[in-house]
């Protein structure tokens, strides 16, 4: 049975439902501003009254209440706009994606409304072509293959201990991210706003630089990192030293790069009066096969590439933070690929890169 009001009547069942609305979190705005007009008016609130509450308009008080006189709850939805959408045709669709394949006469790639105006379609509707079809033209990834003549060995030797470890040994990533600078920007960083990315200055001041020297963790995650503002042999033999003093496991593996501090004659002795320890190295032009480069990728975005810093000092304690931090919330990452599904992914992309030339 329906509370009469001088204005809207209005049940009890409604009048919960439209509380309801009021309550939840996820509500739009206008199904909101919708019920209060309706509740409103059901305590015998004026029209002018309750424009005026909710800043609305009169007239879209007077629309909401005839609206809901007419057909209850129902009456406050948004109603469909009328008229189909625009079909996009399998020959537009055929046309956008042949023309996209095809570089442009006086530029190296097409834009939407670039090729929009040369089809004589709408901008968006070669966006909506290209988001169905995965076509991104203003994207460039980049490879580069190894001529290593020792790939298929380092290949194989590198994912079998990513896949099948040796028993009781420890597997570990090693290298160096250096010439890291300490830079300064020369003007405040303007905070993140909505509507407004973070912004800093291109200018900056440079402090110095250090090089991080790191060992992840296979199995684990876990990283094991120093700072030294050289790069040379004999800091990467002070690591080896570090890891000989942390990892006291009878075999220790490490998968470094063929940069010539690794292979040094005097860390070569090192490495011969401690043969607990076994150095493996990916190929020429194969860092992607060291899992250590997935974990500077992250450093350098979370921590180094937008941070600022007036001395080196700082910067190394930066990189100590997010060291203790990932370590306390370490996760492996997973090597999923066998050498031959590699070596198949890498004679696929060779015979395309052919093919084009």
């Amino acid at each position: 049975m329906g509370v009469k009001r001088s204005w809207v009547e209005i049940s009890e069942t409604d009048r919960a439902e439209l509380e309801a609305w009021l309550r939840a979190q996820t509500i739009a705005g206008a199904m909101a501003v919708r019920a209060r007009i309706i509740l409103g008016s059901a305590a015998g609130e004026s029209v002018r009254a309750l424009a005026a509450r909710l800043r609305v308009t009169q007239t879209t008080v007077c629309l909401w209440r005839r609206r809901y006189r007419a057909q209850g709850l129902a009456g406050l939805k948004t109603l469909a706009r009328s008229g189909r959408r625009r079909q996009i045709t399998s020959a537009q669709e055929r046309a956008v994606v042949a023309a996209t394949m095809r570089a442009p006469k006086h530029a190296t790639h097409w834009s939407t409304r670039r090729l929009a105006k040369e089809l004589g379609l709408g901008h968006s509707t070669v966006h909506a072509i290209w988001r169905k079809y995965g076509l991104q033209p203003h994207r460039v990834e980049h490879f580069k293959f190894s001529t290593d003549p020792e790939f298929d060995s380092k290949l194989a030797d590198i994912a079998g201990l990513y896949l099948d470890p040796p028993e009781r040994a420890l597997v570990l990533c090693v290298d160096e991210k250096s010439q890291i600078q300490a830079l300064d920007r020369t003007a405040p960083i303007l905070p993140l706003r909505p509507g407004i990315p973070v912004q800093m200055t291109h200018d900056y001041v440079r402090h110095g630089t250090t090089s991080l020297f790191a060992a992840l963790e296979v199995a684990s995650g876990k990283v094991h990192g120093r700072c030294y503002r050289q790069h040379r042999h004999a800091e990467f033999i002070d690591f080896l030293k570090s890891l000989a003093h942390r990892y006291r496991r009878p075999e220790i593996h490490l998968i470094c790069d063929n940069y010539g501090t690794h292979k040094h004659p005097a860390v070569k002795q090192w490495l011969a009066d401690h043969p607990r320890f076994h150095l493996h190295f990916t190929p020429t032009s194969a860092s992607w096969l060291n899992l250590v480069e997935r974990w500077f990728g992250l450093i350098t975005q979370q921590t180094i590439r937008r941070g600022t810093f007036n001395s080196v000092t700082q910067l190394e304690r930066a990189i100590a933070n997010f060291l203790a931090h990932w370590n306390d919330h370490a996760k492996p990452f997973v090597w999923t690929k066998s050498a031959q599904q590699i070596k198949r992914s890498i004679q696929h992309a060779t015979s395309i890169s052919r093919t084009q030339h």
